[in-house]
């Protein structure tokens, strides 16, 4: 959801990486970090996203609501991180993160930011074929309805999941509502860097939630993440617009 020029990007690896994609958001990076610029849409969304990953981890793991570092001795995984607006806090909370942006200008604003921060975390070009390992937690938001295989995607996602680890994704719903409120008014009116939508690839919970369940994963909950223009984004059982998913290994 962000638009400046930047170089073109290097080639992403094949695999789910839908090149025009990582394109258009690598044109962004020099934006990423600016509450103000072409990604303050995410600035808005960052502190509710990151408020129902803190309750998913408490519940997931009993942690302490109270406690600073629940993460501690975690690895984390954010897929399509790009230049790092969630792996910086997740890595203030304990983890080991490794964040994997298709865009290699996305990673190359997000270690430089990292650094600035004092923050070590493991950045990587490409798609969820770069991940290594299993992870205790792996984010993934608003990515799948960017990748070129959602099927492929959400297997990657599945199978980089360790045996107790927790998933939370973000997405649009394919609703009358989010086609209006996203790409007529969203980008039509600039608040979102034209071309970033595509309605027709937006999922429905109802359709993720096969996709997980076909790769092996048990959905535990679906919330909605809603706008009120009193009180900006919030988490809500209204899914119309943009929701949130919480799953793990269904032979957990």
């Amino acid at each position: 959801m962000n638009a400046s020029a930047a170089s073109p990007p290097s080639a992403p690896s094949p695999g789910t990486v839908d090149p025009k994609e990582a394109a258009h958001f690598g044109a962004l990076a020099a934006e990423w970090w600016d509450p103000k610029g072409s990604s303050a849409m995410l600035h808005r969304l960052n502190p509710p996203r990151l408020r129902y990953i803190r309750d998913a981890i408490d519940h997931h793991w009993d942690c302490d609501e109270h406690d600073r570092h629940p993460l501690v001795g975690k690895r984390a995984l954010d897929i399509g991180c790009g230049a790092g607006l969630l792996a910086e806090p997740l890595a203030r909370l304990g983890a080991d993160v490794t964040g994997i942006d298709a865009a290699a200008e996305n990673v190359e604003a997000a270690k430089a930011h990292a650094a600035q921060s004092g923050l070590v975390i493991d950045y990587r070009a490409g798609g969820i074929e770069a991940a290594d390992g299993r992870y205790d937690l792996v984010t993934c938001m608003e990515v799948i309805e960017h990748v070129a295989d959602p099927a492929r995607f959400a297997q990657g996602l599945a199978d980089a999941l360790a045996p107790d680890g927790l998933l939370v994704m973000s997405t649009p719903n394919r609703t009358g509502l989010s086609k209006v409120a996203m790409i007529t008014v969203g980008e039509g009116a600039g608040l979102i860097p034209k071309g970033t939508h595509d309605w027709d690839k937006f999922l429905t919970p109802e359709e993720l939630t096969g996709l997980l369940e076909d790769a092996g994963l048990s959905v535990a909950d679906v919330s909605g993440l809603s706008f009120s223009p009193a009180r900006g984004f919030e988490i809500s059982e209204q899914t119309a617009l943009n929701y949130l998913v919480t799953a793990r290994r269904a032979d957990a």
